[in-house]
């Protein structure tokens, strides 16, 4: 994970330099997932491919001021989402509500945002150190108490705490702003 991170920051650096070829590096790299994940959502391959070229064309154009705050890939992914939305609103605009049942909808566009949610803590958590890892996935996934977590790894019970605190800031900073509604 460390190692696509600092490549991603290469990248990066690189693509605001006006490399094309770091730029056909990531497009060769993301482009193909982002098509995929844009027609799981949308069911239209050539809008998928259009969106996804979008972002790119996007990414390109606006190199020298683009910022990231999670990964470079998070980054991708996020935009491919918010596309996703904007195609759905889109639809639902101009499709007449005669026959449309308007929960589809919203359900379409809750569950898109709930996946992707889910996506981005699991690539939180897994970013984590392993010990701080570990400890907080059996607090969350097994249900451990703390005592229980310490005597498993043979602990201390200040450790737990410590280690699941540390956990949840990294796993928020990993978030960002966009979902300080969690905490």
């Amino acid at each position: 994970m460390v190692a696509n991170i600092t490549n991603d920051i290469s990248l990066l650096r690189q693509i605001r330099e006006g490399n094309e070829d770091a730029f056909k590096s990531l497009f060769e790299t993301y482009f193909t997932p982002l098509c995929r994940f844009i027609y799981l959502h949308l069911d239209d391959k050539n809008v998928a491919e259009e969106l996804a070229m979008d972002i790119f064309i996007y990414l390109w154009e606006n190199r020298e001021t683009f910022q990231i705050q999670l990964s470079l890939k998070a980054y991708l992914f996020q935009a491919a989402k918010n596309k996703c939305l904007n195609e759905l609103r889109k639809k639902k605009e101009t499709v007449g509500l005669d026959g449309v049942e308007v929960s589809t909808i919203n359900t379409s566009v809750s569950t898109l945002e709930t996946e992707e949610l889910y996506r981005l803590i699991q690539e939180a958590v897994f970013s984590l150190p392993d010990k701080c890892r570990n400890i907080f996935l059996l607090s969350r996934r097994e249900n451990l108490t703390n005592q229980e977590i310490a005597r498993r790894l043979n602990i201390s019970v200040k450790t737990v705490e410590g280690q699941i605190t540390t956990a949840l800031k990294k796993i928020k900073k990993f978030l960002g702003d966009q979902y300080s509604y969690l905490w």
